[in-house]
């Protein structure tokens, strides 16, 4: 399948334009937008819940425009039937193609990132095991593919153009999803247990294009995100047959040095340009340096201190910025939003915001991120207008 981005329609585009007319003649109305709307995003995970606003209003405010969130196939359908679901669960569950299912958690999800006015990318993944051909896997692929593509034409149904939720939703702004990436890191064992994976994986791939193309025509098939050794895996998809199967090849370049994120988008690039989708989008679907120095066993040049992560926040976010056009990079995704500091994972310490002892603390990055989101976005040149910004980035309130 071969589309372009589609625009999505957005509220904020008119709360700038009406409030740049507003502020003409202010210092701040000479600051031009450099990146388009939803460019710089987070990924909303760990402790973050559609119930917890005053997170939700920090990440808008702190001028996100995006937000990539999983979408956890065997939470919300974990039972084949509706006979299996537990009498004290069952108001929970509506059928969705004559499978129980819990929408609860992702509405959740979606009403507190539209009424904020962010767009919303769901990654798909993990089998639910009464799907997969490993039950009990956590990285098993789906035993039949027919199950997978149900599951998506589910999701639409829920949140596409036409979606349930906007209609039993009225007082929600309309933004429907048009973006969906087909699961997580599939070239490492942990997510996707069938390795080599592309020639599986390819299969998946080509029945969730087939399935959101009839679903929603307009859909952007996104490809899983990619970390490590990313070309090569890319290069197995494309050998594998993926070519045509997705709109936008997306990475996780994860690497000690911000110059080295730019450098993982051009060896994909060249990928991309043999396979003859030299003009095809790239999202960086993750990106992050955990501040776990200390905290964690060494793991090298990728964990460092709460400043080195700030200082390549500031690099990598100017790096990104100056190529966007060049590379096409379409969507930037800093993993994550909140974290937890507890634990045996460095990515605890990657949270923009952490929760540290019982309260919630801002990372030395969240400035920084919040900095270049303000200068990206046309909000102002330094963030001294906090009033503006903040109204731009959370139109609702």
């Amino acid at each position: 399948m071969r589309r372009t981005l589609a625009a999505v329609p957005h509220c904020r585009a008119l709360v700038i334009a009406v409030l740049g007319l507003l502020a003409a003649g202010s210092p701040a109305a000479a600051a031009e937008r450099r990146v388009p709307q939803g460019w710089l995003g987070v990924v909303a995970d760990g402790p973050l819940s559609g119930a917890n606003g005053a997170e939700w209003d920090g990440m808008a405010t702190a001028g996100a425009e995006s937000v990539r969130t999983a979408v956890f196939w065997h939470r919300l359908q974990p039972y084949r039937t509706a006979a299996e679901v537990p009498a004290g669960e069952a108001t929970r569950f509506r059928d969705a193609g004559g499978v129980p299912t819990d929408f609860t958690e992702l509405d959740a999800t979606v009403a507190a990132a539209v009424q904020r006015g962010l767009e919303v990318l769901p990654v798909v993944q993990a089998t639910p095991g009464w799907a997969a051909l490993r039950p009990g896997d956590f990285g098993s692929p789906p035993a039949r593919l027919a199950t997978f593509k149900a599951f998506l034409a589910a999701l639409v149904t829920r949140y596409g153009p036409r979606g349930s939720l906007w209609t039993e939703r009225p007082e929600l702004p309309r933004v429907p999803i048009r973006a969906w990436q087909i699961w997580n890191e599939p070239n490492i064992t942990r997510y996707w247990s069938s390795q080599p994976f592309a020639s599986s994986y390819v299969r998946l791939l080509r029945a969730a294009d087939k399935a959101l193309e009839a679903a929603d025509p307009s859909a952007t098939v996104v490809l899983a995100g990619l970390p490590n050794v990313s070309w090569t895996a890319l290069r197995a998809i494309y050998r594998a047959g993926g070519g045509g199967h997705f709109d936008a090849v997306a990475l996780h370049p994860y690497t000690g040095r911000p110059s080295d994120v730019l450098r993982l988008v051009r060896y994909a690039r060249r990928v991309m340009r043999n396979h003859g989708d030299a003009r095809m989008p790239v999202w960086i679907t993750e990106l992050s340096w955990p501040a776990a120095r200390g905290e964690v066993p060494d793991t090298g040049r990728f964990v460092v201190t709460n400043r080195g992560q700030a200082t390549r926040l500031d690099a990598v976010l100017r790096r990104l910025a100056a190529a966007r056009k060049r590379q096409r990079i379409a969507r930037v995704f800093w993993y994550t939003w909140i974290s937890t500091e507890a634990g045996p994972s460095a990515f605890d310490w990657s949270g923009l915001r952490r929760l540290r002892d019982g309260r919630t603390v801002s990372a030395p990055a969240l400035r920084t991120f919040r900095r270049w989101a303000y200068r990206l976005e046309g909000c102002a040149k330094a963030p001294g207008d906090a009033r503006r910004c903040a109204a731009i980035a959370s139109p609702s309130r």
